[in-house]
C-alpha cells in the first residue's frame, strides 16, 4: 500500500508557494516579457520561476510582497541563503533573476526604484575545466584503433570505424559536441586538410585536420551507408534521428564505454573534456593563444585563458614533486 501523499517510503513534496495580487501580476507580466520580448526557453521560464517563487515565499514570513520588496529584503534573503550554504553559482543566478525582475519593473513604470543596484554579486572561484593527459588520451585513441579489428561482421565494423572518425576529429580539432555529431559533407569538400566548421552564431572558422583524423575519415567514408534520406545525406554522420544524424548522448555513451575498457574513470571522460585536453595540450607544446582561441571558436580571449590557469597548476605541481626544495622542512620562526 503506498504511502499517503505520494509513493511508498517518499516524504510528500513540499506545497508550491503561490503569490497573490499584484505580485501575481508582476511575475506573471514579467515571464511573459522574458518570453515575447527576449525568447526565453521554456526551461529558462521555468527557472526563472522557481527562483523568484523561492523569493517570494522568503518575502511572504517577513510579511512583504514581491512587488514591495526593498533593497533590506534582498540583503536579508542572501544572508539567508548564505547560511543554508547555497553555492556561490546559485545564489548568482538567484540574484540576477531579481535584478531582471527590478530592471522590468522600473522600466515598466511598476515601481520608482531598482531595489537591488546596490546588492554586490557573490564570489565564484574560478572552476579549472577537466582534461585529460597526453597518454591518456593516446590510451583511448589506440584502444578505439585495436577494437575496430574485433568488430563483429559489417555493421559492428561501421559502427566502430564511425566512432573512431569522431573520436580522431574531436580530439585534431577540439570541436564542441553539438558541431562535431551535425558535421555536414560540405565541411569536407573546401580542402581535405581542412574542416569547416558553423560554430556559435553562426560564425564559421576553418580547423585544420590531423593526419590521422583525415585517414579516419577516408576510412569511415567508404563504410558510409548510400541510400540515405535527404535528411540523412547532408551529415557525415548520419543517423536515424529527428534531426538526421547521429546524437550527442550516443556519442557520449560510447566514449564513456570507450573509458572503461581503457581503465579510465568514465566520470572523467566526455566530449567536453576532450575539448579541454586538445586546448590545454596545444598550449603545452607552445600554441599561440590566440590561434587557440580562432581553433575554438570563443568570441572573448578570456574565455580561452582558462586554459593558461590549467599549465600554471601542472607546472606548481610539478615543482612541488620533483624541486629538491620543495621537499625540505620549513623553518619557522
Amino acid at each position: 500500500m503506498s504511502a499517503p501523499g505520494g509513493r511508498r517510503g517518499r516524504p510528500p513534496s513540499p506545497p508550491v508557494f503561490v503569490p497573490k495580487g499584484e505580485d501575481a501580476a508582476l511575475l506573471d507580466a514579467f515571464l511573459e516579457m522574458m518570453a515575447a520580448e527576449r525568447g526565453a526557453a521554456a526551461n529558462t521560464l521555468a527557472s526563472y520561476r522557481r527562483d523568484l517563487l523561492d523569493f517570494a515565499l522568503f518575502l511572504d514570513g517577513r510579511g512583504r510582497g514581491l512587488a514591495r520588496a526593498g533593497a533590506e529584503d534582498i540583503e536579508a534573503y542572501f544572508a539567508h541563503a548564505q547560511a543554508l550554504a547555497l553555492k556561490p553559482s546559485t545564489a548568482a543566478r538567484r540574484l540576477s533573476a531579481l535584478r531582471q525582475l527590478h530592471r522590468f519593473a522600473l522600466a515598466d513604470g511598476l515601481r520608482a526604484d531598482d531595489p537591488t543596484s546596490r546588492i554586490a554579486s557573490p564570489r565564484q572561484g574560478r572552476r579549472l575545466p577537466k582534461y585529460l593527459s597526453e597518454t591518456e588520451v593516446e590510451a583511448l585513441l589506440r584502444l578505439a584503433a585495436e577494437t575496430l579489428g574485433q568488430a563483429a561482421g559489417p555493421s559492428g565494423q561501421k559502427r566502430r570505424m564511425r566512432f573512431l572518425a569522431l573520436l580522431e576529429i574531436l580530439y585534431a580539432t577540439g570541436l564542441r559536441v553539438s558541431e562535431l555529431v551535425g558535421l555536414p559533407m560540405a565541411a569536407l569538400t573546401h580542402d581535405p586538410r581542412f574542416v569547416l566548421v558553423r560554430g556559435k552564431g553562426g560564425r564559421e572558422r576553418m580547423v585544420p585536420l590531423s593526419d590521422p583524423a583525415r585517414a579516419a575519415i577516408a576510412r569511415w567514408l567508404k563504410l558510409r551507408p548510400a541510400g540515405l534520406l535527404p535528411k540523412q545525406a547532408r551529415f557525415l554522420f548520419p543517423a536515424g534521428t529527428a534531426t538526421g544524424h547521429m546524437t550527442r548522448q550516443h556519442f557520449a555513451q560510447g566514449l564513456k564505454a570507450l573509458a572503461l575498457e581503457a581503465g579510465l574513470d568514465p566520470d572523467r571522460v566526455s566530449p567536453h573534456v576532450l575539448r579541454h585536453a586538445f586546448a590545454s595540450h596545444l598550449l603545452a607544446h607552445g600554441a599561440d593563444l590566440r590561434v587557440v582561441q580562432t581553433l575554438l571558436g570563443h568570441a572573448d580571449i578570456s574565455t580561452t585563458e582558462i586554459y593558461t590557469h590549467i599549465l600554471d597548476e601542472k607546472m606548481r605541481s610539478l615543482v612541488n614533486r620533483h624541486h629538491p626544495m620543495a621537499r625540505l622542512p620549513r623553518r619557522t620562526s
